[in-house]
């Protein structure tokens, strides 16, 4: 068993100063109060209020000039898609957009799988797909169906494919647990992403993006349905 992990002051107010910016109550581009007057009002340091400063910044929803400020960062029209999981976790209605690329973006990479995969990695595929069969609980389902979905990027040969795979998936971590419908039955899941990874085996371009829009489409109505 894994100890629990402990917050922190600083992620205390790193959450709420978050919570705050994606909800509007300081819009974008807009600059914050004095830090001063902002440490008062969390009924924190200063020391502490720079601290979270430093991660929203880091996450890109913050940025401070000295001598004149923090500002908040217009996120939406400067961002990267390395917000999504925050932005998930703020508002779970993201998930719908996430997906709407996920299955766009998942249907094209089978189709270059199954152009572009070697031997090697074809029989990885064939081999990872058995793990989703094997797996022995829904969390171990689901994570094996992630590591084929992996394996089908790497099989483009194209490492931006694989960056946003990993992007994508990263995007809906936060909300994993409710999103196991598809993954109960370890049968079901394997019988559902079968034809995609025969597909990409056969080379067969334009059958691996049909069974791959096919699944895509199919696990995301029963993950919505779980969601909601």
């Amino acid at each position: 068993m894994e100890a629990l992990p402990r917050e922190t002051i600083v992620d205390v107010l790193e959450s709420r100063l978050r919570e705050d910016i994606l909800a509007g109550r300081h819009p974008a581009g807009s600059y914050l109060p004095p830090e001063r007057q902002l440490a008062q009002g969390y009924g924190v340091t200063r020391t502490t209020l720079k601290h979270a400063f430093g991660r929203l910044a880091q996450a890109g929803l913050l940025e401070t000039r000295h001598g004149v400020g923090t500002r908040v960062r217009d996120f939406a029209r400067l961002g990267g898609a390395d917000l999504l999981p925050m932005l998930v976790r703020h508002d779970a209605r993201w998930v719908r957009e996430v997906f709407e690329v996920r299955r766009s973006i998942g249907a094209l990479i089978a189709e270059r799988a199954a152009v572009r995969g070697t031997a090697r990695q074809r029989a990885e595929l064939t081999a990872l797909l058995r793990a989703v069969r094997d797996a022995a609980s829904p969390d171990a389902v689901q994570l094996a169906d992630v590591e084929v979905h992996r394996a089908l990027a790497r099989a483009t040969g194209n490492r931006v494919y694989v960056l946003l795979t990993n992007t994508l998936f990263n995007a809906y971590l936060p909300v994993r647990a409710a999103l196991r419908g598809p993954f109960t039955d370890a049968e079901a899941a394997h019988r559902r992403l079968a034809p995609v990874v025969e597909a990409v085996g056969a080379g067969d371009r334009e059958g691996a993006k049909a069974a791959a829009d096919a699944y895509l489409r199919d696990t995301e109505r029963i993950m919505l349905e779980g969601l909601s």
